[in-house]
């Protein structure tokens, strides 16, 4: 995997992956606020990589999901430099004709054994998740790697 960042002016560059850009920015007064900065992009790919994981998941048990939703909240530390993460709580939201354990296991196979990125933060922070179906919480966890 390589990425390349092209500074554009201010605190802005442009991301590149592969064929795809993406803006980032710093947040006023230091940038302009016109792209995700750092740390949300990582909050962005934590989110992703367990939704990929659960969908894929969901997918192999023939589950008929019509909406997913994913919420992460990450807490950083507020002295000194440098801020850093210092636990990260994800909410699940997921609608529609699914059986409650074959979600719960989804998201738990996720968090115990697929998701890389979780697999790497919970190294510097702890996860916990909150799982919601048709709005209902139905479980609860904390990542495991």
């Amino acid at each position: 995997m390589k990425a390349f960042l092209n500074w554009t002016g201010g605190m802005k560059f442009n991301a590149v992956a592969g064929d795809h850009t993406l803006v980032m920015d710093a947040k006023t007064p230091i940038g302009k606020d016109e792209g995700m900065t750092p740390k949300e992009l990582v909050a962005v790919g934590l989110g992703g990589c367990t939704a990929m994981d659960v969908i894929a998941l969901l997918k192999k048990h023939k589950q008929n999901h019509s909406s997913m939703k994913i919420e992460v909240d990450i807490a950083t530390t507020q002295k000194g430099h440098p801020s850093v993460f210092e636990n990260a709580n994800i909410t699940f939201d997921v609608e529609g004709d699914v059986d409650k354990n074959i979600l719960l296991e989804s998201i738990h196979l996720s968090q115990t054994k697929y998701c890389g990125v979780s697999a790497m933060i919970s190294k510097a922070c702890p996860i916990h998740y909150i799982v919601k179906l048709n709005g209902e919480v139905i479980g609860e966890g904390q990542a495991q790697f």
